[in-house]
């Protein structure tokens, strides 16, 4: 695997996080992880907890990808005598969903939902946040999943399992670092949440175009060229 495949899978990932269905409900979500309360314009928790139970959750979510990543390419693998026809598939439903994100297509069945209702105050310690984050993981909304399920197509035509493995995890790193971030800025003030809410939707549909031209490259086969054209001045690969 090379940095391009991997630097699409962290974006994707912080794409993710700013979507509408994560970014605007992250009060809610550092509120539940720590027991705490919305008030006087900001989360009132101890920084030390909240990075704690913030590092839980990111690992919970963290270990449902890998896995998913390490199904995906163990599939791929099943098929490599295949391999151009899965390549060709997976980039075709990859274009789908990056157009989707985009809001050029409006398929309903890719918009189902698995709620996830946060409310503060149930979360008691790291193992809660841990199974928090698993729950997670399990039961994303729909941006998010169009674009983990972008993710998890690349790495289907992978060449080996462990390439799909850390293409999951540099996904899971995209939305967790973010999140880390803003759930300690919001310990001081909700504005910054309020200020970049405005651009949530710009943002989807910046990630949406991203991932239909990331399909696209996969159709044609573009991206194998590309990757092997930049791996002559990269030195870091799997």
């Amino acid at each position: 695997m090379d940095n391009v495949t991997l630097i699409v899978a962290f974006t994707a990932g912080v794409l993710s996080f700013l979507s509408p269905c994560i970014f605007p409900l992250i009060p809610a979500y550092v509120a539940h992880l720590t027991g705490s309360l919305v008030k006087d314009n900001r989360v009132d928790v101890e920084k030390k907890l909240l990075i704690a139970r913030s590092l839980s959750f990111i690992l919970g979510f963290s270990i449902i990808f890998v896995v998913l990543g390490a199904s995906a390419s163990l599939i791929g693998q099943l098929f490599a005598e295949y391999r151009g026809a899965v390549m060709k598939i997976s980039g075709l439903l990859i274009v789908i969903f990056g157009l989707q994100m985009a809001r050029v297509l409006n398929f309903r069945l890719l918009m189902k939902e698995v709620k996830w209702q946060v409310k503060p105050g149930g979360n008691k310690g790291f193992v809660s946040s841990l199974l928090l984050g698993l729950a997670f993981g399990t039961g994303w909304t729909p941006c998010v999943g169009i674009a983990l399920s972008s993710i998890l197509l690349l790495a289907g035509s992978s060449d080996t399992m462990l390439s799909g493995m850390v293409m999951l995890f540099m996904y899971a790193i995209g939305l967790g670092v973010p999140f880390l971030i803003i759930s300690l800025l919001i310990t001081t003030s909700l504005n910054a949440v309020k200020r970049m809410n405005r651009f949530v939707p710009t943002l989807s549909l910046v990630n949406g175009w991203i991932l239909t031209v990331m399909g696209i490259l996969l159709f044609t086969g573009q991206l194998q060229k590309i990757s092997s054209y930049l791996a002559q001045f990269t030195t870091f690969s799997f």
